[in-house]
């Protein structure tokens, strides 16, 4: 039985029927298939190798008026998104070439899993990168960064909290916990099941656990930032930070909550996990503009006048349908599986896709917005979840085949 209450579960499926009822537009289904989206993908993602020359240097952002990537070093957070796309891309093709250039600029990375932890984007950098090409290859070198990966990203961790402090270099915050950590627990979990100490594990759940006790607001909105007392544990107050204020909805911190607690259920089983990630999802879900492509943040008063974020739709995407094989309910699953497919068929549109404008895949993602910081341009962890997306979707779909074909 769904733990959604009859009112909110009718509401989602409602929604999701809408959806999937403009899947089908011709808007938004230019690019005809998931296989010539992916398609198209990878030939522009090795297009844009031929400027991409140094190995050590990560493709972030495109800047308006300009067409190639503007790069950053080692150190920043999104390092570990190119060498990603780059794993994405030969998974589709199976092309050489690709996964050549996925090594090159995976090696690199290595020295964050040695180095001391600054902040808690350890799993962005190195699971994007070593952990897809560990899973693609087997290489054993891959493995043995990944679990030292695993061991610095816990360093960060404070007992008295329960949670990993996200970010070192706020002083204003003793101890802090940000929403986007979640995803970063995936490395943790996976250490844990491949070699490294069960503590690993057990810091992840705890993590998950004080993430949905104080920055999971009782109606299923998310604070971006939990600040905390590093001496006594006890939760001091909710931060906006990256949204537009601490009571509102930022969109893709929305997304990083729906994806980590559905995977957060997966590897430990805890009904409230997954009971965190139904009710993250469906307030994202229901508070979507006609368009069905989320602003920056649902509560900015410039709406409709506000940019979009296209990152958080791809990263809604992955986390839609990780939770449409989760939940036992065939209602939510179809739900949810459709929503994901919704999303992907926005980004997938003339309206979003780059196409000739730029070496991105995608446009129209916003970063930090209360900075003035990446607004309405094209950001590598969108292009990087959106392959991921496209992948998943890709697989989810043969296997529905495969066991119509078997029945």
């Amino acid at each position: 039985m769904s733990i959604l209450k009859k009112g909110k579960k009718v509401l989602a499926i409602a929604l999701a029927t809408t959806l999937v009822g403009c899947f089908s537009t011709k808007k938004e289904t230019s690019s005809t298939s998931v296989d010539s989206v992916l398609n198209a993908n990878t030939i522009k993602v090795k297009a844009a190798l031929k400027d991409l020359k140094t190995f050590d240097s990560f493709p972030r952002t495109i800047s308006k008026g300009h067409n190639k990537w503007e790069k950053v070093g080692v150190k920043d957070w999104c390092s570990g998104f190119w060498p990603g796309v780059l794993w994405y891309a030969y998974e589709f093709s199976g092309d050489e070439e690709l996964k050549k250039a996925a090594e090159n600029f995976t090696l690199p990375i290595k020295t964050i899993a040695y180095s001391e932890a600054l902040d808690h984007d350890v799993g962005f950098q190195v699971f994007n990168s070593y952990g897809n090409g560990y899973r693609l290859t087997g290489n054993p070198e891959y493995k043995k960064v990944l679990l030292a990966a695993a061991d610095t990203l816990a360093t960060l961790y404070n007992p008295i909290v329960g949670s990993i402090h996200s970010w070192p270099m706020k002083p204003q915050y003793p101890h802090n916990t940000i929403i986007d950590n979640m995803i970063n627990l995936e490395l943790l979990f996976w250490a844990a099941k491949n070699g490294g100490s069960k503590k690993l594990y057990d810091i992840a759940e705890s993590h998950a656990e004080v993430t949905m006790k104080h920055l999971v607001r009782p109606d299923y909105s998310t604070y971006h930032l939990g600040a905390f007392d590093d001496k006594t544990g006890a939760f001091i107050r909710g931060v906006a930070h990256q949204g537009y204020a601490d009571n509102s909805l930022w969109a893709r911190g929305q997304t990083w909550g729906i994806y980590g607690f559905s995977f957060a259920y997966r590897e430990t089983g805890r009904d409230d996990f997954l009971k965190t990630a139904i009710g993250l999802a469906d307030k994202f879900l229901e508070r979507l503009p006609e368009d069905g492509m989320p602003f920056w943040d649902f509560d900015d008063p410039k709406i409709p006048n506000a940019p979009k974020d296209a990152s958080a739709a791809a990263v809604a995407a992955c986390g839609l349908l990780d939770l449409s094989s989760l939940v036992k309910d065939s209602e939510l699953k179809e739900t949810y599986f459709n929503a994901a497919k919704r999303f992907i068929a926005i980004l997938s549109s003339e309206t979003y896709l780059s196409n000739t404008t730029n070496q991105a895949l995608l446009l129209h993602s916003t970063g930090h917005h209360p900075r003035n910081s990446e607004i309405d341009v094209p950001i590598i962890y969108a292009d990087y979840y959106f392959m991921e997306a496209l992948l998943r979707l890709k697989k989810m779909e043969a296997s529905k085949k495969k066991i119509i074909v078997n029945f």
